[in-house]
């Protein structure tokens, strides 16, 4: 997700609707609450889940869907098997007096670790504090108030620490009984492999461009219907992205950018001018942040799209034949090498603060060069 920015009229209402303690909704993954209803009917539900995939596509929704469901069940008994009679679905309703709990953060046999926001910037902490994740222990281990589950949800598990993930560890080595870990990730691949081991994996696929384009619909209505799949195409089946993309005005400097690429192997200098006095306009409107992401992304789904020999389905018109030319002016090999630079030089413009206008003109040079 990128960083945050002011929304459109109508995004605080979506934002609450697809906040996942308040979603009553999943969409799309289907295969992931079966996996997750027969561990549960079979009676030997693992202690410790990992639930992966790209960031915006419903994993902490389904982690709640969980908890919620696995709260609202009967007490276990000593064998901490699940109902006597199977169940086939995940679904609490908003009525019940679980769901209303689990929403404004007051179950008693639910703990929520996330990163905190850092005030003084205005915006969520890099890393989620060791301390909020040592309250795990104690949590899970201790006597549940309402005689059933405790269960822990960490909503950003990758942005534990190390001391954070030793923490974690040491719970897994020796879980608690009647206690549940539910661990959302962005990158699962980048836990500590001693984790990983001791979880079931869940690893959720994005969304069909459909389905996103539905929840758009369903969700944030102020969004034009004529921009909705070209969002859908560019967040690459994430709604949480696409929201993020249509807040920031993503789509508009999608196409100004893929205007002014059109032009290789030259790039009208004014044009790129203009674009980059945009991008630094206001430093606290992430404009900046998301066309850089933009030209790094689309420089990856070139790239990869010249390794597999066929062009993606555009997101813009034009985009296929700016393709065709940059591909018959150099091979894969160089346009690797291009992308790379251009992340490294993102990366290092942020580390070092560089001037971010000065960072976006050599970018596009770089392209340039490399396509002459």
């Amino acid at each position: 997700m990128s960083k945050a920015r002011t929304p459109a009229p109508a995004a605080p209402a979506a934002e609450e609707a697809l906040a996942p303690r308040r979603n009553p909704d999943l969409v799309g993954h289907e295969e992931a609450e079966r996996l997750l209803l027969e561990a549960w009917n079979s009676g030997r539900l693992p202690h410790a889940w990992l639930i992966g995939g790209t960031p915006g596509i419903g994993k902490a929704t389904l982690a709640f869907r969980f908890a919620r469901f696995v709260l609202a069940q009967d007490p276990p008994g000593d064998s901490l098997f699940g109902g006597s009679a199977p169940v086939t679905s995940l679904h609490i309703g908003p009525d019940h007096p679980v769901f209303r709990r689990v929403a404004s953060g007051g179950h008693a046999d639910l703990l929520t670790i996330e990163r905190q926001r850092d005030e003084k910037k205005g915006r969520l902490k890099r890393d989620i504090a060791v301390d909020d994740v040592r309250r795990i222990g104690p949590f899970l281990r201790r006597t549940s108030a309402e005689g059933g589950w405790r269960v822990a949800v960490i909503d950003g598990a990758d942005r534990m620490n190390l001391s954070g993930l030793n923490a974690i560890l040491k719970i897994l080595e020796e879980p608690p009984p009647g206690a549940l870990l539910l661990l959302v990730s962005d990158n699962p691949g980048g836990m500590l492999p001693t984790i990983r081991s001791r979880c079931r994996k869940l690893t959720l696929k994005p969304l069909a461009e459909e389905t996103v384009i539905d929840l758009l619909g369903q969700h944030r209505p102020d969004i034009a219907a004529d921009d909705r799949p070209a969002l859908a195409r560019l967040s690459e089946g994430s709604v949480g992205r696409a929201i993020d993309l249509a807040d920031a005005g993503g789509l508009a400097l999608y196409r100004e950018m893929i205007g002014l690429l059109s032009d290789l192997p030259r790039i009208d200098i004014v044009a790129a001018h203009a674009f980059g006095d945009k991008l630094i306009r206001k430093q606290d409107d992430g404009m900046y942040e998301t066309a850089t992401e933009l030209l790094v992304w689309w420089l990856a789904r070139f790239a990869r799209s010249l390794a597999r020999g066929s062009w993606p389905a555009e997101v813009v018109p034009g985009e296929a034949a700016l393709m065709t030319r940059l591909a018959n002016a150099r091979g894969l090999e160089r346009w690797v090498e291009v992308w790379e630079k251009v992340q490294r030089l993102f990366a290092r413009a942020e580390s070092a603060n560089l001037d971010r206008k000065q960072v976006v003109l050599n970018a596009l040079s770089a392209l340039e060069t490399a396509a002459a």
